[in-house]
């Protein structure tokens, strides 16, 4: 129904309502009773076809702006994966690139290992020993066993019984990760503050550039954990003593969401290495 057919309706719809109050000023109760009647007779269904009418318009123009919406969303969405699909051309080129140059040096970076998913069945937030028992099924897990999120690093195996397992958090005050700036490769310390599920990263000399927002991850420097595996972000930098920065980092991972993790069977140094070496974990 187009504009000019709903008006005319409006215009019908609003002189029956004056015919209506002309009639209720009538002297006559009977002859106003009738005339009422008579008057809801001829304009209800007009009314209602007016309402309708306006209801159909006011539909169609709310799916009009849904699919105005919707077009857009799609065309940002295509952007997007176009955008992506030359990040990833640019980044095989690159991969090329250094497998080439390794070949040439005659260098080959470390395996990161296979990961398999695991799923959690209790996780304790609450006291300073933070912690997660998983149940890994038939294939048990190993002391030490890095764990991982989508997101970044969890924690790590501490405990194994069984098909079940116990998970050392980053958090726990206790844990210490061997992590490195991504933007400078500064490497210090990662260990949990213990304060709210925070971390800190200590050991960072007085004139390294760390900044608020740099992304931390693994080192690779310790021998638990690949290089690599994200572990949080730069929240601040204060002056915390005659040597050191005061770094507080944010967790890249949400522990408090996860019902399944990942074990990353990432092959360990010799057992006979990390006896000469002090204070490496064993």
């Amino acid at each position: 129904m187009d504009e000019r057919r709903t008006g005319y309706l409006l215009a019908l719809l609003l002189i029956g309502q004056f015919v209506l109050v002309a009639i209720q000023g009538a002297r006559s109760s009977t002859s106003r009773t009738y005339a009422e009647a008579l008057g809801l007779r001829v304009l209800g269904p007009a009314a209602h076809l007016v309402y309708s009418a306006t209801a159909t318009v006011g539909e169609i123009g709310r799916k009009v702006r849904l699919q105005g919406q919707v077009l857009e969303e799609n065309r940002r969405l295509r952007r997007d994966v176009e955008e992506m699909r030359l990040r990833l051309l640019r980044l095989s080129d690159a991969q090329q690139e250094l497998f080439r140059l390794g070949e040439a040096v005659r260098y080959s970076a470390p395996l990161l290992g296979e990961i398999r998913a695991v799923d959690v069945i209790y996780a304790d937030h609450a006291s300073l020993l933070r912690s997660l028992m998983l149940y890994t099924g038939g294939h048990p897990a190993v002391v030490n066993q890095p764990v991982l999120s989508a997101a970044g690093l969890v924690g790590r195996v501490v405990l194994v019984a069984g098909r079940y397992a116990k998970v050392q958090l980053i958090t726990d005050r206790a844990a210490a990760v061997g992590g490195m700036v991504v933007r400078t490769r500064r490497q210090g310390v990662v260990r949990g503050s213990g304060q709210g599920g925070g971390l800190t990263f200590d050991y960072v000399p007085l004139p390294a550039d760390v900044r608020p927002g740099d992304s931390i991850s693994t080192a690779g420097i310790d021998g638990v954990y690949p290089r690599g595996i994200p572990i949080g972000t730069v929240v601040s930098v204060e002056a915390g003593g005659q040597l050191f920065h005061k770094i507080l980092l944010a967790p890249a991972v949400d522990f408090g969401t996860l019902d399944q993790v990942y074990l990353l069977d990432h092959p360990a140094p010799p057992p006979d290495m990390l006896k000469a070496i002090p204070g490496a974990r064993r």
